[in-house]
């Protein structure tokens, strides 16, 4: 690795780090700016157990106080313990949905990629074709619609009036529906973003250059064209893995998926100060690592990138 590309790598680790600290800082104190607190909904709980309960996980101690010892665990890599999911600490809460979502994440943006591209690349060779317009009309509504309305649309359609596939995301099967959801808008938006770097690829110079030589059709689509339309996929590709894993929250929750989003939604309905804060650095660290990671692709697929 040349020494640039090293110093490009340090230099977005240390804004990495930096980001996610002020994303803890930021949902510390607006959490903790929020009337209430995470032990009023408890029921026939004297004003003495309420504030042994605090006492107890430091909650009675000033804020700034409580900043800094979390902050101090989490170098540590120590989240606490959930204050609502008695004795289960926050690490093993957060890695029992991380193992969900991931599966999850990771077969709706290899399918999305996958899909993307073969269908992109189809619009652009066959440009200005009904297979053309077909393609743009199908990925423009899927863009425009949130995944909210289409994950319900899915489940009364195929889980309720077609059965194909059960509605419970914990269950056998119940993936399916909750990957398709997820996987829409990427996919349309990898159709349509592969579609224009075709067509700017292929109106080129070093093709109109390749097609006189007499090089093959084929050749130049996959061994010239294709490789470079690929470059702002793949700068696409990183964030949106990030995407799908954070932005799953409501899709697992219209699913009953057991994921780290619907984890997360449940903290703030119970105000679970340390699973919100864990999950936070957790989600907020995987998008910094994901465009870190989509950066280094960027320049191992094209070497005569300068990063910096």
């Amino acid at each position: 690795m040349d020494p640039k590309t090293l110093r490009y790598i340090l230099k977005r680790l240390v804004l990495g780090v930096f980001t996610v600290w002020v994303v803890i800082t930021l949902t510390f104190f607006i959490m903790h700016a929020v009337p209430g607190g995470p032990f009023l909904s408890e029921k026939a709980v004297s004003p003495a157990a309420q504030a042994a309960m605090e006492a107890k996980y430091g909650l009675d101690k000033p804020l700034l106080v409580q900043y800094g010892t979390y902050l101090s665990d989490v170098v540590q890599f120590r989240f606490g313990p959930s204050l609502k999911q008695r004795g289960r600490m926050v690490i093993d809460i957060i890695t029992d949905g991380m193992r969900v979502s991931a599966k999850l994440g990771i077969m709706a943006a290899l399918l999305a990629l996958a899909l993307g591209v073969v269908l992109g690349s189809v619009a652009a060779l066959r440009r200005n074709t009904i297979l053309d317009r077909i393609i743009m009309i199908i990925t423009t509504a899927f863009v425009s619609m949130p995944s909210f309305i289409m994950g319900s649309l899915l489940l009364v359609a195929f889980a309720i009036k077609i059965p194909l596939f059960p509605a419970n995301g914990a269950t056998a099967g119940g993936l399916v529906l909750p990957v398709i959801t997820l996987m829409l808008y990427p996919m349309s938006y990898i159709t349509r973003l592969t579609r224009s770097s075709m067509l700017d690829v292929l109106g080129q110079d070093y093709i109109r250059t390749a097609k006189a030589k007499g090089v093959t059709r084929w050749k130049i689509i996959f061994g010239h064209a294709l490789k470079n339309a690929l470059i702002p996929v793949i700068t696409y590709f990183g964030p949106m893995l990030a995407y799908i894993v954070t932005g799953s929250l409501v899709v697992e929750q219209i699913f009953a998926v057991p994921g780290i989003g619907r984890a997360f939604v449940q903290s703030i309905i119970n105000r679970d100060y340390m699973l919100i804060m864990g999950t936070t650095i957790v989600l907020a660290s995987l998008i910094v690592i994901m465009n870190l990671v989509s950066d280094i692709m960027y320049k191992i697929v094209d070497p005569r990138i300068n990063l910096e």
